[in-house]
Order: C-alpha cells, then structure tokens, then sequence
C-alpha cells in the first residue's frame, strides 16, 4: 500500500469534508440557529466532525482507498429542524454553504496550480489523472504538493456536484426553497424527512455521479488549461 498517497488523500478529504460541515454550522448561526454552534462544529477543528460521524470520516474512506486507491467519504452537521421548517430560506442558504466552501476549496487548489506553473514548479502532466491534474517538476517535495493540490482540486469538485443533486439528503434538495413558494417548500421539506426518500435520493445520486463527474472534470481542466484548448 502506497502510505504517501493514503495520508495525502486522507487529509484532503477531511479537511475539505470539515470546511464543508462548517460552513453549513456557520450559516445556520447567521441565520439564527445555534444547535451545531453547540455542538462544536462551527470549526475547522476535526474533531467534533469526527466523533459525530466516526464511520464517515474514518472507517469509510479507508475502505475506499483499500478498494480502489482512492477516498470518499461523508459527515453531517445537526440543525434544529423546527427553525428550518420556521425559516426555509435560511435554511436552504445554510444547505448550500457547504457546497460553496467546497467551490471555494477548489478554486484555491486552481489558484496554487497556477503559480506552481508560473514559478516553474509545476507542469502540465502528459497524461490525468484523479491525483494527477498537474505534475512537479523537482521531484521530491514538488511531486508531493502536485498530488496533493490535483487530490484537492478534484476531490472538491466531485463533492459540489454530488452534493448538489436536487434529491434527498443532499444539500440539492435543502436549497429547493430558494425557488420554490414557502408553502410549497414546507411540504417538500415534510415529505424529504420520510427515510425512504433519502434511501432512494442516494441511489439516484450515486448513479447520477458517475456520469455527471467525467465530463465535469474536463470542463474544469479546459478552464484550468486554456493554453490546451
């Protein structure tokens, strides 16, 4: 087993899953709800992250990197679920928060990809891969960093889109009040909270993914890339 490659992504993931649970504790203060401040998880300190989903941010990624040599894996943050039916703007800006700092997390690994390519520390790789978007050009510490950033870039991306699949649990269908009327967005909200929903929301979303991530990862190199267009 390759040890560099499973801490590599090990971190990227945790800490890409902590800012995105987070950001979803943050907004919910903003917008009025303290349970997840409570509980410690407006942070970017894991641990609270962890011990509420121990099999999720541990357990499930290593079982990923086993099978297939890379992770995923999943945390939640609790909120009071009276204020969302209460509030469901605010709460549907506090379910796209976390989606955003997963944007955010991938712009920036653009932004380091690019001044690595500036200063001469990066280069283009002849071939991609998923930790593989760009290559050093030292070896050494410089290969370290580009896996890491590409993981970063990546991993990030797949999360944005998965999470924003409009169906049940994910943070698609909690955003669904921003276009939906209040009395409307309430009876979704209801309805969602049935566990089959989230049972078939996950199914769908996990064969969804599979054709949504590819292309939108091109997409994203080609923006990243435009000198290969």
């Amino acid at each position: 087993m390759d040890f560099t490659a499973l801490a590599l992504w090990y971190v990227a993931l945790l800490f890409s899953l902590v800012c995105h649970e987070a950001a979803h504790a943050w907004a919910a203060l903003r917008g009025g709800d303290p349970t997840a401040y409570h509980g410690g998880q407006v942070s970017l300190d894991p641990r609270p992250h962890i011990q509420r989903e121990p099999f999720g941010t541990i357990f499930a990624p290593l079982l990923a990197f086993a099978w297939g040599g890379w992770m995923i894996g999943w945390a939640s943050t609790p909120y009071d679920p009276r204020w969302a039916a209460a509030y469901p703007k605010r709460a549907a800006w506090m379910a796209l928060a976390g989606p955003a700092a997963n944007a955010l997390l991938m712009v920036s690994a653009a932004i380091v990809i690019r001044i690595g390519l500036l200063l001469g520390f990066f280069e283009i790789p002849i071939d991609f891969d998923i930790d593989l978007l760009v290559a050093g050009t030292m070896g050494g510490l410089t290969d370290t960093l580009a896996s890491f950033v590409s993981i970063v870039f990546a991993l990030n991306l797949l999360l944005l889109i998965f999470n924003l699949i409009p169906v049940p649990p994910l943070d698609g269908a909690g955003a669904l009040p921003l276009v939906l009327p209040d009395a409307l967005a309430l009876r979704v909200r209801v309805a969602f909270a049935n566990p089959m929903w989230s049972f078939f929301g996950i199914l769908v979303a996990w064969i969804t993914i599979r054709q949504l991530f590819v292309p939108a990862l091109v997409i994203a190199l080609r923006v990243l890339y435009p000198e290969l267009s």
